[in-house]
């Protein structure tokens, strides 16, 4: 599931490097001129609120620190900076590629302080996990309908750092689209190696898609490699508060039009998620956990979610109950005839070697 552009991460640390940067304003030019002044760092400044300065590598920490509590948040979101290794331009001029590669100083400095998860997506230290998504009712009522894929990503100690912690740093850092790809990836990857061959949900920040056709191209040929029809993988739309909605039409139209189907993510958290109901229109809604919590001791959440579930069922849109903890919030949401349950009652998130431990083969088959 590999797309060439996407899973690029371009170097901004060299063993010497050169860091160019263009200020909004003369004041912020002239602080950041104090700065290395103060620093003894040996800079070169021209009239048009450009300065540039030369560091070795193991400098790039510390000038991403004192750069970051010299300017203020706006100053950083407007002052442009790029690195190139010392010696990579002559004349101190910059080329068409190099242009391209121009951040905003925000992004740059949680960019140097995220380099940890460059260096483990490089080193492949991460994993997926899986909670199940189960049948409410019926035959094979809480059997497997699907596995969920969670990225995990494990420190230089082997320690798994906390998910939210990293999507929040990767965010910041512009590295969402390397994370998201590898997220992807993992997720197929490693439930077919353990054996498994059912539904598979899979995570899916559309922000994170520069070319869904080319993407789109590559994820087919990777999963059609391990065996599985599109069918079987779902994407699971997260953050879609933050694309615009064409464009999130457009990349979901490739993948549907290529046998994949789509998931949307924490229904019933606001307005934005009733909206993007029929923007999407999902092959499945997840309900959002806070609606699910203690749901059997709330009539209004009761109300909402029966509401919520009638609306899906009007135009043929499965439902997943996620977040239960309970047999008695899992008990309600059968007597309300949600399709699937999902949550620490039934798995917490594992790997796919010990959640498809816990069940039999013809259970998995279902």
């Amino acid at each position: 599931m590999r797309c060439a552009e996407c899973e690029t991460i371009d170097d901004i640390i060299f063993d010497q490097t050169n860091v160019w940067l263009y200020l909004p304003t003369k004041d912020a030019l002239k602080r950041t001129i104090n700065l290395f002044e103060r620093q003894k760092w040996s800079y070169r400044a021209t009239d048009n609120n450009n300065i540039s300065v030369s560091l070795p590598g193991t400098q790039m920490n510390k000038f991403a620190v004192v750069l970051f509590g010299e300017l203020t948040r706006k100053e950083l979101q407007e002052t442009k900076i790029l690195t190139t290794p010392a010696g990579s331009t002559k004349n101190n001029d910059l080329g068409s590629i190099d242009m391209g590669r121009v951040m905003n100083a925000e992004v740059f400095v949680y960019r140097i302080k995220g380099q940890w998860i460059v260096d483990a997506l490089e080193k492949e230290r991460y994993e997926s996990w899986y909670q199940p998504i189960v049948h409410a009712a019926g035959t094979d009522q809480n059997q497997p309908f699907a596995l969920e894929g969670l990225l995990r990503l494990r420190d230089e100690k082997n320690k798994i750092i906390p998910p939210s912690y990293v999507f929040q740093i990767a965010d910041q850092a512009d590295l969402l689209f390397s994370l998201d790809l590898a997220a992807r990836a993992s997720a197929v990857k490693s439930a077919t190696k353990a054996g498994y061959r059912g539904n598979i949900f899979v995570n899916f920040n559309p922000s994170s898609i520069y070319d869904p056709a080319n993407c789109l191209r590559t994820t087919a040929a990777a999963i059609n490699e391990l065996g599985l029809k599109p069918s079987d993988v779902t994407f699971e739309l997260v953050e879609t508060h933050r694309v615009d909605s064409d464009h999130l039409k457009g990349i979901l139209a490739f993948y549907r039009q290529a046998g994949f189907k789509i998931a949307l993510d924490d229904i019933g958290s606001g307005w934005s998620g009733l909206n993007m109901l029929h923007e999407v229109r999902p092959d499945y809604v997840k309900i959002d956990l806070d609606l699910v919590r203690d749901i059997n001791e709330n009539s209004l959440k009761q109300t909402i979610v029966s509401h919520l579930i009638a609306i899906a069922r009007e135009h043929n849109i499965k439902v997943i109950a996620e977040g239960i903890e309970t047999e008695k919030e899992a008990q309600i949401l059968r007597q309300m005839n949600v399709d699937y349950l999902q949550g620490y009652l039934f798995c917490k998130p594992d790997t796919a070697d010990n959640v498809l431990s816990k069940y039999s083969p013809s259970q998995l088959s279902a």
